[in-house]
């Protein structure tokens, strides 16, 4: 691949919104792989923020969002600059398969990357010095993998303020602290001092609009938080958890083989000795029951209904006794929205 044209901000003049793509790699028929990206230049100055999707190709929620912050957001309005990468895995986007085809390397394995290594890490590392270096703050919307779906909460490193400042602001009433893996964008541009945050909302091959408007409204606190949407609110949610300590989180995983049935009901809450979920084998013989090892909210649930031993079948995140009176609260009123299922 030729050398690409070094794209700069300021190729977007302030108060112009430009959509464009990106060339980061080849084909094998030397044909150009292309990033669509949109450059948001506000009239004002302010910090410039960006937004990520796809960097597992299969995960499709955040593309939507990122297609509806490029339309909503006007250059007049806007004190600084919003950077949307719609799709940063195009080979795994094309395929809708998590990994960059036929190798399976995972993108988000691979940052900051390499122009003189494997095909993972030459695309991390352009669209990383192109696009997430010159940036101040960062959104990366993710979903779970193949059959499994997660509710909608924030995984960040809070014991960094910084990270902790944007987590909070995103308005997400649950949020996972520590590391991530060191070739992930979010370590990787967390340790560059640009903050950023992983986004975590539902399954993956499909848009899920609930979640979807959830997020935008998490994109518009974080805007106003940093200044770029001046006058606008920051969201607060009405109760948050913050889990720091992996004792306050588990997978639950199948002991037995067969055939997977979840007991809990309609809410992800469960208290602590609850059936969660049954694995029997095929002649209705045997019968493994998962129970709940503490009183928590489940976060993650296998979606695929057969389990070989050692399979995650659900994920567990304890809840404080304050906030399981608002979750309690909120269930009784019809208010709590969390289906990690749906």
């Amino acid at each position: 691949m030729s050398d690409p044209k070094p794209f700069r901000y300021d190729s977007v003049p302030p108060g112009e919104k430009r959509h464009l793509r990106y060339e980061i790699s080849e084909t094998y028929l030397g044909d150009p792989v292309e990033v669509p990206v949109t450059v948001i230049n506000g009239e004002h100055e302010g910090p410039t923020a960006f937004m990520t999707a796809a960097l597992h190709g299969d995960e499709l929620n955040g593309v939507k969002v990122l297609q509806e912050v490029a339309a909503r957001y006007d250059p007049a309005t806007l004190h600084g600059t919003v950077v949307c990468i719609h799709v940063a895995n195009v080979p795994g986007y094309l395929a809708q398969q998590r990994y960059i085809p036929i190798y399976d390397l995972d993108l988000n394995r691979s940052f900051p990357g390499r122009n003189s290594a494997n095909t993972a890490e030459r695309m991390a590392n352009q669209i990383y010095e192109r696009f997430i270096g010159p940036c101040d703050v960062g959104i990366d919307f993710h979903t779970s993998t193949r059959n499994r779906t997660t509710m909608y909460h924030v995984r960040a490193d809070v014991a960094k303020p910084e990270v902790y400042r944007l987590a909070r602001s995103f308005g997400s009433n649950l949020v996972l602290s520590g590391e991530a893996d060191p070739g992930s964008l979010r370590t990787v541009a967390t340790r560059d001092g640009i903050p950023t945050i992983t986004v975590e909302m539902g399954r993956a091959h499909r848009f899920q609009l609930p979640l979807v408007e959830r997020a935008l409204e998490g994109v518009e606190s974080v805007l106003a938080e940093y200044g770029l949407l001046p006058g606008r609110p920051v969201v607060w949610p009405g109760w948050t958890r913050v889990v720091e300590n992996a004792s306050d989180k588990a997978w639950l995983r199948a002991d037995a083989g067969g055939l997977v049935e979840m007991q809990y009901g309609e809410v992800p809450l469960v208290y602590e000795g609850d059936t969660i979920c049954t694995v029997s084998d095929h002649f209705k013989k045997r019968e493994h029951s998962v129970v709940a090892p503490f009183t928590g909210l489940i976060i993650g649930v296998l979606q695929n209904p057969v389990a070989a031993p050692g399979h995650p079948l659900c994920h567990l995140v304890s809840v404080d006794k304050k906030t399981l009176t608002e979750i309690e609260r909120e269930i009784a009123a019809g208010e709590f929205s969390e289906r990690p299922w749906s």
